[in-house]
């Protein structure tokens, strides 16, 4: 069993390690065995008191689990993009980067399937409209910076942007039936693949069939 959590710890720190404990529980029984007294066990806690002194209820408790993975991901993505030298770049370091982060987090985007999978209504109030509209505009917004740039060809942003960010967050679902796929290699291939269909490369003409001598025609 765990060490006893301090009981000491401020409050910040506190949630913190609620939230880590709860994540990985969720992530090691599901959802709907992750209980507060299998929560307190995991994480250390001397008593559920301290969760529900935290959180009002499950629902809340849920919701920030949420908002600290999706937290991870923005960070870890920003500080990855702003290395890029110009929108390709950006683009396909976006791709790398969130690849790379449910990668080496498979505990944080396992809970993270796991609560949006079953419909939890905080987890739906945390990832809504406003959000993935916000998603998808900044890569909109990379894209159209692209295009003006003469490094895309022309295409609806919106449709490419949409089916970036599906080949990306589509991954955690992947694992549940490929657990061991090389995510490095297929980050490279999804890189590969939006490289190619956003370039404004244009492909090389096929070269044209010499011409016959006279006298060689049959």
């Amino acid at each position: 069993m765990p060490e006893r959590a301090n009981r000491r710890l401020p409050p910040e720190e506190r949630r913190r390690q609620i939230v880590a404990a709860t994540i990985e529980t969720i992530a090691a029984l599901g959802l709907q065995q992750a209980t507060f007294a299998r929560i307190a066990e995991r994480g250390g806690l001397s008593s559920t008191r301290l969760i529900s002194y935290h959180f009002a209820h499950r629902r809340e408790l849920l919701r920030a689990a949420v908002l600290h993975v999706h937290g991870m991901i923005g960070a870890h993505v920003a500080d990855r993009i702003a290395g890029a030298a110009d929108p390709r770049g950006e683009l396909l370091t976006y791709i790398r980067a969130v690849v790379e982060f449910v990668d080496a987090h498979r505990t944080e985007m396992r809970a993270l399937l796991l609560i949006h999978l079953q419909d939890d209504p905080g987890a739906e109030r945390t990832y809504n409209a406003g959000t993935e509209r916000g998603v998808l505009g900044a890569i909109e917004d990379m894209l159209g910076r692209g295009q003006r740039a003469g490094l895309f060809r022309e295409f609806d942003t919106f449709v490419m942007a949409a089916t970036v960010q599906r080949a990306v967050d589509g991954i955690p679902f992947l694992l549940q039936s490929e657990p061991d796929l090389d995510l490095s290699g297929y980050a490279d291939e999804l890189a590969a693949l939006f490289d190619h269909a956003t370039s404004a490369r244009r492909p090389a003409r096929p070269a044209r069939p010499a011409p016959e001598a006279p006298g060689e025609r049959p």
